[in-house]
């Protein structure tokens, strides 16, 4: 494992210790529900939506 470790940090241009800190984090993160829906529907062939035409003005946000 050391030894893949350290071809892997060599191939990133990392230190063993940032290609470590690296691998942790990316294993740790919440996975991105948005990004892991298009991706299976991309496999599918994707989602096709009857997006209706905006209709007036867009209203200002009252933050009030």
């Amino acid at each position: 494992m050391k030894r893949r470790l350290a071809a892997q940090a060599k191939r990133n241009g990392r230190s063993m210790e940032a290609e470590a800190r690296h691998l942790l984090d990316d294993g740790t993160k919440p996975p991105n529900l948005g990004l892991a829906l298009y991706e299976a529907s991309r496999d599918i062939g994707g989602v096709h939506l009857q997006i209706p035409p905006r209709e007036g003005r867009a209203r200002a946000a009252d933050l009030s």
